[in-house]
């Protein structure tokens, strides 16, 4: 068994098809969704992954059937069906079956969907990238405040920029021209044994694992400064990693030209955020 998907109250294994042609989040794009994982045996955070698919949903003028707690049992007995060494992506997903005159989506049509399958943890070997020529929108244009699927082809087109230049994941900027995040996942700099972040700035999500991680590093006494980023900071970085769901703490190790080693402080951050994730067990 590689995935099993959750749909009109049962389990069925496999990619099951879940949204016809004239629904309005294919036609539309009205899709909010959340990504946690389960490997180790631990599941660090789902909850706040359920809570915040609800809120992407609420942002995105949709309304959730099902409380952010009803979700996180529905995955907890998902992920029960694989091994205890299983390496797991656990996606929630809401999204309007109807609309309301063209555009709107039908908040009352709302369905929901949920999808565990089996999704290898990266390795912590690192990964390289680069300077995107693409951007983040502000909420005055996009929904930023949601992690909805409207987002993502621009993410996309961005990567394959970064992959046909020889990179695996480029930076991207907000509108002003600062750093914003990876096309993936947040972005982290070290300069001088100071971890520096971009604050949030309604460009990209204030990410779930960015935000434990800063708490973790903060109380193990590194100095986290979350601030407006710029480009050049990059190529004066100490350090460079990552934040995020999929792979939770990864080092970059080649900027544009430059080669990086996974520093002390990337090192910390991988392992204060294991030592938490293995501590928090429920």
């Amino acid at each position: 068994m590689t995935a099993i998907t959750y749909i009109d109250g049962e389990w069925q294994e496999g990619n099951v098809p879940v949204i016809g042609a004239t629904s309005h989040a294919i036609w539309l794009g009205s899709i909010a969704f959340d990504g946690a994982r389960a490997f180790e045996g631990v599941t660090p955070d789902l909850d706040r992954h359920c809570q915040r698919v609800v809120n992407s949903a609420k942002a995105m003028h949709l309304e959730s059937p099902l409380s952010a707690g009803d979700i996180e049992q529905i995955a907890r007995d998902g992920i029960a069906q694989f091994g205890d060494d299983a390496e797991l992506y656990v996606r929630p997903m809401l999204y309007a079956n109807a609309g309301i005159g063209l555009l709107a989506p039908d908040s009352a049509s709302t369905r929901f969907v949920l999808t565990v399958f089996e999704a290898p943890m990266p390795t912590g070997d690192g990964f390289s990238c680069c300077l995107s020529p693409y951007r983040r929108p502000g909420p005055e244009v996009a929904p930023t405040d949601a992690k909805a699927s409207c987002h993502y082809p621009n993410s996309s087109r961005a990567i394959i920029d970064a992959r046909e230049r020889g990179f695996d994941n480029p930076v991207m900027r907000d509108s002003l021209g600062h750093v914003a995040e990876l096309a993936t996942a947040n972005i982290w700099i070290v300069r001088d044994g100071v971890a520096i972040t971009p604050v949030p700035n309604g460009s990209f999500l204030n990410g779930i694992t960015r935000q434990r991680l800063i708490g973790l590093l903060r109380e193990d006494g590194i100095e986290v400064q979350e601030r407006t980023v710029e480009t050049a900071e990059l190529d004066a970085a100490d350090e460079i990693f990552n934040s995020g769901n999929y792979g939770k703490v990864q080092p970059v190790i080649r900027y544009e030209d430059r080669q990086l080693q996974p520093g002390p402080i990337y090192h910390r951050a991988r392992e204060l955020y294991w030592a938490f994730a293995h501590a928090n067990r429920a």
